[in-house]
C-alpha cells in the first residue's frame, strides 16, 4: 500500500534581522533566487531601500517616496523571508475590526506559540497606516535603529489590498521579529509598506502552516562573515525599531 506524501512547508529566510540591524545593508541574494523558495513574503532591498512585498510569486518594492514598483530578477536583498503559502485556516471577516482585534481572532486558531506561520489577508481597509525605510547611501554610517527614527509614514483611506506576513515565535527573536511582521500592497499597486496599524472593514484571512525554517546565510559576504555583533544592543534596537 502506498503512503500519501505529506508536503513539508519551509520558510526560507535569507540572512538574519540582527545582521541587518547591525548595518549590513548590501544586497547578497537576487530576487530571482529568492522567488525559487516561496510565493509570499517580506524583507527589504539593497541599501535598505524600502519594503519588500512578495505576493502570488511576484516581488514588489514599496519606496519611501510612497511609490510601488515591481522588482526585476536581478535586484538584490540583504534580508528577506519567503514561504510557499499553504493556508490551513481560512475565514471571512464580516465586521469592521482594528488590527489588534483581528490579530486576537487569528491567534485563536494558533496551535501553540512556538511555530512560524504565514498570513495573506485581502480586504477593504478604511485605514491603512504604513512606513517605509529610506534608502541609505554608501558608506553606511547609520545603524538601522538610527534610520528607523526618521522613516516616512503614510496613511491611506478606503483602500483595497493585501497584507502579507510572517509570525515568528519568541525563541527566534533576532533571527526575525518576534510576533507579527506584516507588509501591505494595494490591489492597484499604488500604495504599500510595512504595516503599523489598520482598520479592516471586511475581508478574507488565510493562516498558513510552516513546518521548517530554512535559514540561509550570505556565505560569500566577507562583511557578514567578520562582523562583530553586539547582541544585547541588537535586541534593544530591534524592539525600538519594530
Amino acid at each position: 500500500m502506498s503512503k500519501e506524501t505529506v508536503e513539508v512547508v519551509k520558510l526560507y529566510q535569507h540572512n538574519t534581522l540582527g545582521a541587518l540591524m547591525s548595518g549590513l545593508y548590501e544586497g547578497s541574494l537576487t530576487i530571482g533566487e529568492l522567488l525559487q523558495h516561496g510565493d509570499l513574503g517580506i524583507g527589504t532591498l539593497e541599501d535598505i531601500d524600502g519594503e519588500l512585498v512578495v505576493l502570488n510569486g511576484k516581488a514588489y518594492q514599496a519606496r519611501s517616496d510612497n511609490s510601488i514598483v515591481e522588482l526585476k530578477p536581478t535586484d538584490k536583498v540583504p534580508y528577506a523571508a519567503v514561504v510557499p503559502h499553504h493556508p490551513e485556516v481560512i475565514f471571512k471577516q464580516r465586521i469592521a475590526v482594528t488590527d489588534e482585534e483581528l490579530k486576537e481572532r487569528m491567534e485563536g486558531y494558533f496551535d501553540g506559540e512556538n511555530l512560524f506561520r504565514s498570513f495573506k489577508i485581502h480586504g477593504i481597509f478604511p485605514k491603512m497606516h504604513v512606513r517605509m525605510v529610506p534608502k541609505q547611501e554608501r558608506p553606511y554610517n547609520k545603524s538601522f535603529a538610527e534610520v528607523a527614527e526618521n522613516q516616512p509614514e503614510y496613511t491611506a483611506e478606503n483602500v483595497t489590498g493585501t497584507i502579507v506576513g510572517i509570525w515568528t515565535p519568541e525563541m527566534f527573536h533576532g533571527v526575525s521579529v518576534a510576533g507579527y511582521h506584516l507588509h501591505f500592497i494595494s490591489d492597484d499597486h499604488s500604495f504599500g509598506g510595512h504595516v503599523l496599524d489598520f482598520v479592516m472593514e471586511t475581508g478574507i484571512v488565510e493562516i498558513g502552516a510552516v513546518d521548517q525554517l530554512d535559514q540561509h546565510f550570505p556565505v560569500q559576504d566577507r562583511k557578514y562573515l567578520f562582523a562583530k555583533l553586539d547582541i544585547e544592543a541588537l535586541k534593544e534596537d530591534i524592539n525600538a525599531s519594530e
